[in-house]
């Protein structure tokens, strides 16, 4: 379970899927499923989700990049589901976050600390 969360960690931006996931690890593909979200508290696709939007939450505060190239550059494909998931683990829009997190002005590691998505 580790190898495949460390690769979805790892390679977040890439179209992994649960077939890839359990390959890596070792075991069927259902196997994989239930004992990944025992493991961790949540199915592979979520967790892999929520790298992806952590990734974005970063980009969005340290870069001048447009949302869409953000959502391609964190791996989903297309921008509907980027800002619908955004939205239902940070509980806000990438541009609002963009806008709320600019006017913010606290050290790096405070923002990243206090806005981590913890869904």
């Amino acid at each position: 379970m580790l190898r495949a969360r460390d690769a979805m960690d790892r390679a977040y931006a890439q179209p992994l899927d649960v077939p890839a996931l359990a390959r890596i690890a070792h075991v069927s593909e259902a196997h994989f499923t239930r004992t990944f979200r025992a493991t961790f508290g949540e199915t592979p696709h979520r967790y892999l989700q929520r790298r992806r939007v952590e990734r974005a939450m970063s980009l969005l505060r340290d870069t001048n990049s447009s949302v869409t190239d953000i959502c391609f550059q964190v791996g989903f494909g297309s921008l509907g589901t980027f800002s619908r998931t955004f939205r239902d683990i940070v509980g806000r829009s990438p541009r609002t976050y963009r806008r709320e997190a600019a006017a913010v002005g606290v050290p790096t590691c405070f923002t990243m600390a206090w806005t981590r998505p913890n869904d």
